[in-house]
């Protein structure tokens, strides 16, 4: 059995793809020093915590005995070590289902540690990743969701769920303990990548020295091709009522991650400066240094300072209309590419 297992909850836009990134790329070198990375691929990660998310609590179906959360189990059951777990969908989970995970390690000392970064930046992050998802919800009208926190509201509801740090803190302290919860705050802005390595490596509690953190990034889309998906959402909910099948995969991942991203340092960013979002960040900060939890890092790294930008409302028709075209433009240039790659397999395979 694992002597120690850590989860890495999160929370969501605090720097969990480079850390996921940096942990799978040095997945070799951390086994040689007792750490544990589960699975041939991080995804693996992905879908056990899925697994486990969806079955085995009240009014769910069994977990199946070989299924991704159980296969994810077994195999840190057999490492004498410690164990990491890096998914941010473990942030905003219940007590009864942190009572579920902690059960499948009984004999095994099970930690969390909760990375965190300010609402100032983690806002407009956060509508970003949204629309990102299909969503359709407008800036302003996200911001005055976020803001007021209204109950039955489905955008606060989401974004608090993740963002409630405190609370997501409150929760797995008492599913784990008191004293096995650690925050690791996300230091400002230019901060090199290796301080929060190094802060992680922290609260994980293994060497981070000699890590080759040269890692693929996971950067965001600016804001003028985040306004033509958002239009592009709103087209599809309207006509069928939701976002069509293979979303994630043709909206999301081609045309988005592996397109619009390409223009993101020419357009204009999303910019932030409102006191509510000072006020509720300092908030934030008073409930965990009354919690008490420990911290890697500095709490005060959580206070929001204003984000430079435009609001959304400021991009102008005609720059919406180039970053379609440049969306388009590159959507058939790696049409046409997959295309030229399907022939190519093509002929290989009738020449041999």
């Amino acid at each position: 059995m694992a002597g120690r297992l850590v989860l890495h909850l999160g929370s969501m836009k605090s720097g969990t793809s480079f850390l996921q990134n940096a942990l799978g790329h040095n997945k070799d070198l951390l086994a040689e020093r007792g750490v544990l990375f589960p699975g041939p691929r991080w995804r693996a990660q992905v879908s056990g915590v899925r697994d486990v998310i969806a079955t085995g609590g009240p009014g769910q179906p069994a977990t199946a005995p070989d299924g991704p959360w159980q296969r994810l189990v077994e195999e840190i059951n057999a490492w004498p070590g410690t164990a990491v777990v890096s998914m941010e969908f473990l942030a905003p989970r219940s007590e009864q289902k942190i009572a579920q995970i902690r059960a499948a390690f009984p004999d095994t000392t099970v930690e969390a540690v909760l990375t965190c970064r300010d609402l100032g930046r983690n806002i407009p992050a956060m509508w970003l990743e949204a629309v990102q998802n299909g969503g359709t919800t407008p800036w302003g009208q996200y911001l005055d969701s976020v803001r007021q926190r209204r109950s039955g509201d489905r955008v606060a509801r989401n974004f608090w769920k993740h963002q409630g740090i405190p609370e997501i803190a409150a929760r797995w302290t008492k599913g784990l303990g008191d004293d096995r919860l650690t925050l690791v705050t996300l230091p400002p802005k230019g901060a090199d990548p290796d301080v929060l390595w190094r802060r992680f490596a922290d609260a994980a509690g293994f060497d981070a020295d000699g890590c080759d953190l040269a890692v693929r990034a996971n950067p965001g889309i600016g804001l003028t091709s985040a306004l033509v998906l958002l239009r592009l959402n709103q087209a599809y909910h309207e006509e069928l009522g939701k976002m069509p099948p293979l979303y994630d995969t043709y909206v999301k991942h081609k045309l988005a991650k592996r397109g619009m991203v390409f223009r993101s340092k020419e357009e204009p960013r999303l910019g932030l400066d409102a006191s509510w979002v000072v006020k509720a960040g300092e908030s934030q900060i008073e409930r965990l240094q009354r919690a008490g939890h420990r911290v890697v890092g500095d709490l005060f790294d959580l206070r929001p300072v204003p984000v430079k930008g435009i609001h959304a409302d400021q991009v102008t028709q005609e720059e919406v209309l180039d970053a379609t075209v440049a969306a388009l433009a590159r959507s058939l240039e790696s049409w046409a590419e997959s295309d030229r790659s399907h022939r190519r397999r093509r002929r290989t395979g009738e020449d041999a």
